[in-house]
């Protein structure tokens, strides 16, 4: 499909999805074009990456129609809406579109596992992963990809063998894509659905319908599972059920022995076990092969990451939180008493019930970025008479003096954003190691 071709790869992104699909390309295409909106000394690593490949074009701070003209394909980036006015001009003149998860599932030669949702599915893709990587059966090879991290999903296509078992977090962005093909993986799994990114998908019905594309399109023989306590994910269970082998995962039938051993605190990472541990079970692997490695798995960096512990003061880094519902998860996995900073870019989502659950668990709260006002407002507006104190940080490092000024021993600190970090980080790793550093001053 690129062989001898003029490809344009469309953003090269904050998580080097770009730089993946643009190596690939070069391997085969007669010139490639990487086109991104930000100067280029935003990417330096991503273009020193790069380097080597002698077909590959940078053009920085903007698109231009002229590139969209004079290709054959255009790989864009999932960040990238289907909207985009250059994307309706490769259309309209007739270019292929395409993107790194729609090359990959093309080509992949091996059985594809993939997780979504709202909440919780980089732990159970990263679970998922380390649970078939460390049970007995030890004939296959396991890869972990797509939006969980940095990971050359392409890069990484050469290595692949039919046997083997690829696990891929997919987001609403890369199932939307994923559609143009009518793909789905072989095992789809879905954590739980809650409104997210409506700054992108508008309405939630919108949001809804990108999620579904990841059993949407499965074949007779694959496996679709869907979270017990979900009311979405039981609707689907039902709608599904008839056409293909449909699963319920529920933390509340979690099996205690498997449970007791796994490190993750709160209800909702017993539901990512329970998910992991319902997908292991469509590859015939039992509950007795399974505690050991359960034993073993950390928790992933920015998800309710405890970084520090000073003066009986416990100091969590989960800036993977980018919705109400994730901080709604983190407030109720803890018992002690909870000071929260929050905050950031504003999706468009509605603070109301996370408000509720603030007002009722944390002692104080410090607010960040865009959102702060409107979160604050939205504790005003709970009607509680004992509500938390709160306090409006100009940057995260005063967040962190604030937390210190206000904590005591038994306290909890949670770094739990509920948003984006787009406002005042990169991404949400960047917003994490900065915490990190704070807590070193």
């Amino acid at each position: 499909m690129l062989s001898g071709k003029t490809v344009l790869v469309m953003g090269l992104g904050k998580f080097g999805g770009g730089a993946d699909s643009a190596a690939f390309a070069a391997k085969d295409a007669k010139k490639v074009i990487v086109t991104d909106k930000a100067p280029a000394e935003k990417f330096a690593l991503a273009i020193k990456s790069l380097q080597t490949a002698k077909n590959i074009e940078f053009h920085f701070g903007g698109h231009t129609e002229k590139d969209f003209f004079d290709c054959d394909v255009v790989i864009v980036n999932p960040a990238v809406p289907s909207e985009n006015k250059f994307l309706k001009i490769a259309r309209q003149n007739g270019k292929i579109i395409t993107s790194q998860v729609e090359l990959f599932f093309q080509l992949c030669p091996a059985k594809i596992i993939g997780v979504t949702g709202s909440n919780g599915k980089s732990t159970t893709t990263a679970l998922t992963a380390h649970l078939l990587k460390n049970t007995k059966d030890q004939n296959r090879r396991v890869f972990l990809g797509g939006n969980i991290g940095k990971r050359p999903l392409l890069e990484i296509l050469e290595q692949i063998k039919p046997d083997d078992i690829v696990v891929l977090e997919l987001s609403s962005f890369q199932l939307e894509q994923l559609a143009e093909t009518q793909k789905s993986p072989h095992i789809s799994c879905i954590t739980n659905i809650a409104p997210n990114h409506l700054d992108r998908h508008k309405t939630m019905a919108r949001y809804v319908q990108a999620k579904e594309n990841i059993f949407r399109f499965q074949e007779s023989g694959n496996f679709a599972i869907f979270n017990a306590s979900d009311k979405q994910c039981v609707k689907w269970f039902e709608k599904y059920n008839p056409r293909q082998q449909c699963l319920m995962f529920d933390a509340a039938k979690l099996d205690n022995s498997l449970a007791d051993k796994f490190k993750l605190p709160g209800t909702a990472n017993r539901q990512n076990l329970a998910a992991a541990i319902a997908i292991c079970k469509c590859l015939g692997i039992n509950n007795d092969t399974l505690t050991e490695a359960i034993a073993t798995f950390e928790p992933l960096p920015h998800r309710l990451e405890l970084v520090s512990e000073k003066d009986g003061v416990k100091w969590y880094n989960d800036s993977i939180s980018t919705t109400p519902e994730s901080t709604i998860v983190a407030l109720e996995a803890f018992a002690q008493p909870k000071i929260l900073i929050a905050g950031g870019y504003d999706k468009g989502l509605s603070f109301a019930q996370l408000a509720k659950v603030i007002a009722g668990k944390a002692k104080v709260v410090i607010l960040l970025g865009q959102t702060a006002n409107k979160i604050a407002d939205a504790i005003e507006k709970v009607h509680l008479k004992n509500k938390p104190k709160v306090f409006i940080a100009g940057s995260l490092e005063n967040a962190v003096g604030i937390a210190r000024e206000n904590s005591a021993g038994g306290d909890i600190v949670l770094l739990s954003p509920a948003c984006a970090s787009y406002d005042m980080f990169e991404n949400f790793e960047q917003r994490g190691n900065d915490f990190i550093q704070c807590l070193k001053h």
